[in-house]
């Protein structure tokens, strides 16, 4: 069985070589991947990164995009593997994790994705923020679509879709700004649900300012609700805890990023 990774960026030259050598190294152990870059026309030092490691991509694109989404749908249409999933270009790969995640889909034939621990890191590679990996963790063991519909527990860098139920569902929404893959996710669940892999982790989604969930936390969650509320319908109970999960959330995120601020101002917190 075949998985092909698709990998968007944009002048991330920043942590592109960690991602780069995290899907290489997953051939270590003889899994079949495809790897697929699909770059936006960077001007950083992103070329030069991708140049030295074009022998082990089996497919470049590189033209302008209209974002990330827009980059894997590019990817999608590329696509010749079983299992399909992308890495972003800042976040990387654990070790033997691909293989894992192919593993579950052999072993769970009608499941559309599958879906693996995902601890956060930040620039260094080092984890933070702990307890809302745990949060998110409690929900694991009542995966269904009720649950997934009520928050989105499942981190994206950490999961893989099957390819059949992928050209079903269709394109990703690039309408959306930061909730597109969680949207995906809520389509994909309806046509054969989901499997989860145990620890160790599969991937590590590395957060910072500049990312999606750092500068648009705000929009990400409104989007969220309201894809959870399209997929659940309005006054279910699904959409009234996902609106509680949202502000709880929201509140301690802006929090977060007043103290961020406070200490980036000299102000003691």
């Amino acid at each position: 069985m075949k998985i092909s990774v698709i990998m968007p960026n944009y002048n991330g030259e920043r942590f592109l070589e960690t991602a780069i050598r995290s899907v290489l190294a997953q051939r270590d152990n003889g899994t079949a991947v495809e790897f697929i870059v699909v770059d936006g026309g960077s001007t950083d030092g992103s070329p030069a990164i991708i140049a030295r490691h074009r022998d082990g991509i089996d497919r470049l694109i590189v033209e302008p995009d209209s974002g990330p989404a827009n980059a894997v749908n590019k990817g999608l249409t590329a696509a010749t593997g079983d299992l399909i999933a992308w890495l972003n270009s800042d976040d990387v790969y654990h070790p033997g994790a691909l293989a894992r995640l192919v593993d579950a889909m052999q072993r769970y034939p009608n499941r559309a994705l599958a879906f693996g621990h995902c601890p956060i890191i930040d620039e260094t590679g080092a984890e933070i923020r702990r307890p809302i990996t745990r949060f998110k963790e409690c929900f694991f063991p009542f995966s269904c679509r009720f649950a997934i519909q009520c928050i989105n527990y499942v981190s994206q860098p950490a999961t893989c879709f099957r390819a059949a139920a992928v050209r079903r569902a269709g394109p990703l929404r690039e309408d959306l700004k930061a909730a597109w893959d969680y949207e995906f996710i809520l389509r994909l669940w309806r046509l054969g649900g989901a499997i989860r892999v145990r620890r160790p982790p599969i991937a590590s989604f590395r957060w910072h300012i500049q990312s999606i969930s750092g500068a648009n936390f705000n929009r990400q969650f409104r989007e969220e609700f309201e894809v959870a509320q399209t997929d659940a319908g309005r006054f279910t109970p699904q959409t009234l805890i996902h609106a509680g999960v949202r502000w709880g959330i929201v509140s301690i995120y802006t929090l977060m990023a007043r103290r961020r601020a406070a200490r980036g101002n000299g102000v003691q917190t």
